[in-house]
């Protein structure tokens, strides 16, 4: 029996050859999305997974009571390691102080890399996992080693074994090489790590991080613990959010610290907080694209279902003579049943080939590095379920419409499906074309969105300035000298030091005093130490005041942004005096506010100070006249030869800027092409629909053509029902866009307006997109000649 079903099947679909065709092309399409999706969301949902301690391991986070917000974030103070090692001892089994993941020069012999790395305590290792190539977990031991990633150690020494060898970090820390590991899955929070150092070498390099062991004020560093196997996250983070309230001074109490932990589960898809409480973040995409492959599979699964219920006339005597010589409804179902999983199985094989051509574009647009697991056998068996089961849900509605047919009405003759037979194709198209519309306004919003805070004013000038993170002090201990070289070979035309990139603030400050603030406030400013050429480099610009002076008698001299201003109640903010923790400065300026953080937020309220040693940044204004490689050449020349043991690391402030649009981009790129498919899979359906409708009134056709109708008038009758369902479509899609999309760009301060102008062309180009594919065949039928459509079966 069941061979016979499937001969049957297959019959069907060679006898069939377009209405196959549209049905496998388009399965293929749906399943082909719903593939890729599907693998995206289980890189996704697998995020630090590779850990053997997932379920144990957390990160400790810290919020503050600002203004009457609640902010959160993950910075902490030193003494809190020894506080939950010694009070909490027996929630843990690893407490690991880490700094943060920058860029560091790694020198062996004539070799140099610029890597990005971090300096951990020595339980690292045990708490990440690291699979050792070399060594052993217990390499950080050593307060003078390293850990090198696999392909940082081929990188510095080829397929020789590096442990024991000496390297210097940052030109001036001679470290051991303890061991080799693994390098971590790209689909993890700690994949940047290309070394890691023990946290001795960094206690010992920076003096400011020995005042920091016992100040509970500083928070700059990172936290990690894996908890017993016992303990419950909820309850050790309830147990543990008052050790640093009870530690600080009366002044630092005011932010009402609380200490808590956020599991490893939730770093990756739940990384945002709102006042508090832990909102969402990355989870938002899952549920958006789960909801994309599951819309666009079923609209590949409604052509299937449209095409098999639209032809049911042809199929009509088939089913009265099946039920004439004794086949029971049961088995008609379970003969349309296996046609509809035969052309789903077939369109998985061509869905697979799609998946697999299509995966390197995917991966580059995702930012992901996702393979199809061949020799998975879970991999397999999920696919062929959801192909059987992508097969049942398009052959369900066809299956038991068609084997309720009435045997003897249809072989008396043509059967009658009655005035409403078409209400349900009709229905499935609206609702296609309904999803796809939602799609295009989408995606159109997010550009738009995307677009919109790209123009935003920056408060500077982004053209020709870059910026170059140096990691030793060799540049500034010879910057004048080094200044009037770039100068002086025409390179550059401004250069200057800053604590921070123009694309970030890296400091903040709190316990301000100035005339009028209310005693109950607590404040907190970003803060950027910069020399007296910064405001002239990066172009800021000033509204109130002047810059700073030349002069080393300005460094009492302070400048504020607009958002200071505005968020200390300042009227007359030049000359007032503002108290540092002790040390008086004076408000020299003001200037317009510079993006210097989220593109989507007001700017943060800011306090730039003249420093004599501001940072790690040099900005420099390259000269206007000279192309970009001719001036970035120039520079590396004269940077040889003041710092010859570190490499140049130079970033443009435009690009650097722009990667803040980076995720909004990549989400709008992804929906902008599924909603491509869903166009063309929904316009493959109308199509066949098409192609059914001409064969169905082809003598009626005819009879107009003979009554004197002109091709026009029979291409409008044809092609209108269409265009009718496509505006139904957008009349329901509409409104519903619109609310999906309010909602979305509300999260932004700063959001673009849904223009109406979006839906208008939306629904134009539809319309357009519609009547393009349908023409083809109405034209066809229009103009095919009168004598053989009146003799057409």
């Amino acid at each position: 029996m069941i061979k016979n079903y499937l001969k049957t099947a297959w019959r069907n679909i060679l006898t069939k050859k377009s209405t196959s065709f549209i049905n496998i092309s388009g399965l293929a399409v749906g399943m082909a999305v719903a593939l890729l999706i599907g693998l995206w969301i289980n890189n996704e949902l697998s995020f630090n997974k590779y850990n053997e301690h997932y379920d144990h391991v957390a990160r400790v986070m810290q919020s503050k009571t600002i203004s009457g917000t609640i902010n959160t974030n993950e910075n902490i103070p030193v003494p809190l390691a020894a506080e939950l090692r010694t009070t909490y001892k027996n929630n843990f089994k690893n407490v690991v102080l880490a700094s943060g993941t920058w860029n560091h020069i790694l020198n062996s012999g004539d070799k140099q890399l610029l890597k990005t790395g971090s300096f951990m305590q020595p339980e690292a290792p045990e708490l990440l996992s690291l699979h050792m190539i070399r060594g052993t977990r217990k390499g950080l031991n050593d307060p003078s080693s390293v850990l090198l990633a696999a392909t940082t150690a081929r990188a510095l020494y080829g397929n020789v074994d590096p442990t024991g060898k000496m390297l210097k970090l940052d030109n001036k820390m001679p470290v051991k090489i303890s061991g080799v590991y693994d390098d971590l899955p790209k689909n993890s929070s700690f994949n940047d790590l290309a070394f890691i150092a023990a946290w001795q070498l960094y206690y010992a390099a920076d003096p400011n991080l020995k005042k920091a062991d016992t100040d509970w004020g500083n928070n700059s560093y990172l936290l990690y613990v894996r908890l017993n196997d016992n303990a419950d996250v909820n309850t050790v983070s309830s147990q543990i959010k008052d050790a640093k309230l009870h530690r600080v001074d009366q002044g630092s109490a005011k932010f009402k610290p609380v200490i808590l932990l956020q599991p490893m589960s939730r770093w990756h898809l739940y990384a945002e907080y709102k006042n508090g409480v832990n909102t969402g973040g990355q989870i938002t995409y899952i549920w958006l694209f789960g909801l994309i492959g599951v819309f666009v599979l079923l609209l590949a699964c409604i052509n299937f279902m449209n095409l098999s219920t639209a032809r049911s006339e042809k199929r009509a005597r088939e089913v009265g003579v099946r039920k004439a010589v004794g086949s029971l409804r049961s088995q008609l179902i379970m003969q349309f049943f296996t046609e509809s999983i035969a052309v789903s199985l077939l369109s998985f094989l061509f869905a697979i080939v799609f998946a697999w051509l299509a995966l390197p574009l995917f991966n580059e647009v995702a930012g992901k590095q996702i393979n199809i697991p061949w020799g998975n056998p879970l991999f397999w068996l999920l696919c062929l379920s959801f192909s059987t089961f992508a097969g049942l849900l398009a052959g369900t509605y066809p299956a038991l419409y068609l084997s309720s047919f009435n045997p003897v009405k249809v072989l008396k003759g043509a059967v009658k499906v009655g005035r409403f037979s078409k209400l349900p194709r009709q229905m499935l198209v609206v609702m296609q074309f309904a999803v796809s519309i939602i799609l295009i306004i989408g995606t159109v919003i997010i550009f738009k969105q995307i677009h919109y805070s790209q123009n935003r004013a920056v408060g500077y000038n982004r053209n020709g300035l870059i910026t170059i993170e140096v990691n030793s002090g060799t540049i500034h201990k010879q910057f004048e000298a080094f200044r009037n070289d770039l100068i002086n070979s025409g390179a550059i035309v401004n250069i200057t030091e800053s604590s921070s990139s123009t694309t970030g603030i890296f400091g903040g400050v709190g316990g301000l005093k100035w005339s009028g603030k209310d005693p109950q406030m607590n404040d907190e400013f970003g803060m950027v130490g910069v020399n007296t050429s910064y405001g002239e480099t990066v172009g800021w610009q000033l509204t109130q005041g002047r810059d700073f002076a030349a002069s080393a008698a300005d460094s009492s001299s302070v400048i504020l942004n607009e958002a200071a201003v505005t968020y200390m109640g300042l009227k007359h903010p030049v000359g007032e005096t503002i108290d540092w923790w002790g040390k008086k400065y004076q408000v020299a300026g003001v200037i317009k506010n510079m993006v210097m953080s989220s593109p989507y937020e007001p700017a943060k309220q800011t306090i730039f100070l003249m420093d004599t040693k501001p940072g790690n940044f040099l900005i420099i204004r390259i000269n206007p006249r000279l192309s970009a490689n001719t001036a970035i050449n120039k520079i590396q020349g004269i940077w040889k030869q003041y710092a010859p043991a570190e490499p140049l690391d130079f970033r443009f402030a435009d690009q650097e800027y722009q990667k803040k649009f980076a995720d909004e981009q990549k989400i709008g790129t992804l929906a902008g092409i599924f909603s491509v498919l869903a166009i063309f899979i929904s316009c493959m359906g109308i199509f066949g629909m098409a192609i059914f409708v001409a064969e169905q009134r082809i003598k009626e056709i005819g009879v107009r053509k003979i009554l004197g109708a002109s091709t026009f008038n029979l291409w409008r009758m044809l092609s209108m029902d269409f265009v009718v369902l496509v505006v139904i479509s957008l009349i329901i899609a509409s409104p519903i866009a619109w609310y999906l999309m309010y909602n979305w760009v509300g999260r932004y301060v700063y959001h673009t307006e849904l223009s109406w102008w979006i839906f208008a062309i939306t629904g134009v180009g539809t319309i357009v997109i519609t009547l393009l594919t349908v023409s083809y065949q109405s034209l066809k039928a229009a103009i095919m000649n009168p004598v053989k459509s009146l003799k057409a079966d």
